[in-house]
């Protein structure tokens, strides 16, 4: 999936420069206030999936999805989609 530096550089990374990283992309800047370019927030975004996926519990991750529970094993009986012209 990753190259093997890739990897390695992933599991070097502290929760320090996570959260720093983190921080970074939800502000749009470096701690400096540069902003952060289009191709570093991917980067960074990258990096902090990564990391989550191999230090982070599920519901603590990028992206999770709290669905929480219904009681029994389906779900509301689904309904059509009607389109209306």
């Amino acid at each position: 999936m990753y190259p093997v530096d890739y990897r390695n550089l992933i599991e070097q990374m502290t929760p320090e420069v996570y959260r720093n990283l983190q921080r970074a992309v939800e502000l749009g800047k470096w701690p400096d206030g540069r902003a952060l370019t289009a191709e570093q927030k991917a980067t960074c975004m990258q990096a902090i999936i990564a990391w989550g996926e191999s230090h982070l519990p599920e519901q603590e991750r990028v992206g999770f999805i709290d669905r929480g529970h219904k009681d029994g094993d389906t779900c509301d009986d689904p309904q059509p989609l009607n389109w209306k012209e």
